[in-house]
């Protein structure tokens, strides 16, 4: 989100996961996706993902827009081995490009003194390392190599994407794990699907149908990141069979329940009108657990319009440091960051909070 933008270098004091929930939309809004789009679309966000070590948690590829939870680790202090380096570029580059940075990263090494050949090694890393770990650099790759493929299909040319893409900052814990189910549940909300399992071009949907290895594997590995960093869960997709898939899949299949409306017919009966599409009570009933309410699973049947417009959503405290790191961005009468959901996201009130007072009734 432009307005956001300023707080994409915040990390917080105690230097806790930090996710961002980025969003972008087509130019006009057209329905430029179809099967092929959201499969090229995939494939390039695993091949950046790769080279910029920045990780995907969740991810929605829709009909005209898509959304992405992504964390960004930073970069380590060592720096990189020139192994590791070459293994990045390939996931972007041809083999004849590595083959052309490995020549020149040896003949770094043989520049006269120690000193002046680390610094012709730096010289070469840094061409590319500059690129890895930072949001929008991520963002930008991705987006501008999509839109080179898109224009080269379609014999088109000239801009795809409506401006630069909205970002919100996502805490770890209750924040990362809630907007992960209401990314996952983005199709069953459009009326694309009433089971989440069932939409291919999604994080959720490539964990339950990619397979053991790949992509698949990689899907499952960042829910289980999405739902446990707050407890130095790494990464892992052996974790997600079990407890973790039972727990989320009960969120979404809560929050995937057909919504329906009262109307009043002249005689004063009630007649119930379905609004969206979904599954079915009884169905549900086959397969959720008896044991509580689920937290926040209605809420996440509405579109909520806090993780799109927010800038940072997580607790109270996580929300007034990031305002205080950044208080010149604000007016003088402003006292606090934190401002309370309201509208279609009451029901996460005094869970969540947002730095954006947005405006009651629209979420």
């Amino acid at each position: 989100m432009r307005k956001a933008r300023w707080l994409a270098p915040w990390r917080n004091s105690a230097q806790k996961p930090v996710f961002y929930h980025c969003i972008s939309r087509v130019v006009d809004r057209r329905h430029a996706f179809g099967a092929v789009e959201k499969e090229k679309f995939r494939a390039l966000m695993r091949v950046y993902e790769q080279f910029s070590g920045c990780r995907v948690v969740a991810y929605c590829v829709m009909c005209n827009h898509f959304h992405l939870l992504l964390e960004v680790p930073p970069s380590p202090a060592a720096g990189f081995s020139d192994k590791e380096l070459l293994r990045r570029i390939g996931a972007i580059s041809s083999e004849i490009v590595v083959g052309e940075v490995a020549i020149q990263l040896a003949e770094a090494g043989k520049a006269g003194t120690p000193e002046l050949a680390e610094a012709a090694r730096k010289t070469i890393h840094d061409r590319y390392t500059y690129r890895m770990h930072d949001l929008g650099e991520f963002m930008k790759g991705l987006l501008q190599r999509f839109t080179q493929w898109f224009n080269r299909t379609h014999s088109r040319s000239g801009r795809l994407w409506e401006d630069r893409f909205k970002s919100v900052i996502v805490e770890d814990g209750t924040a990362a794990r809630t907007m992960a189910a209401y990314i996952d549940l983005n199709p069953v909300r459009a009326g694309m699907a009433k089971d989440p399992a069932n939409y291919r071009w999604s994080s959720y949907g490539e964990a339950i149908g990619g397979g053991t290895k790949g992509h698949g594997k990689a899907a499952r590995a960042g829910l289980v990141r999405a739902w446990g960093a707050h407890q130095g869960c790494s990464a892992d997709a052996d974790r997600w069979p079990g407890d973790l898939a039972r727990q989320y899949r009960r969120i979404l299949l809560e929050g995937s329940a057909l919504r329906s409306a009262a109307t009043i017919t002249r005689s004063g009966d009630k007649s119930v009108r379905i609004l969206r599409n979904g599954r079915s009570k009884s169905a549900l009933a086959r397969e959720l657990f008896r044991d509580g309410e689920i937290p926040f699973a209605r809420m996440l049947r509405h579109r909520i319009r806090y993780f799109s417009d927010g800038a940072v959503i997580g607790t109270r405290d996580f929300v007034d440091e990031a305002f205080l790191q950044s208080r010149n961005r604000f007016g003088v009468k402003r006292q606090s960051g934190a401002r309370r959901l309201r509208g279609d996201a009451a029901a996460a009130a005094g869970f969540l909070w947002s730095l954006r007072d947005l405006q009651k009734g629209i979420g």
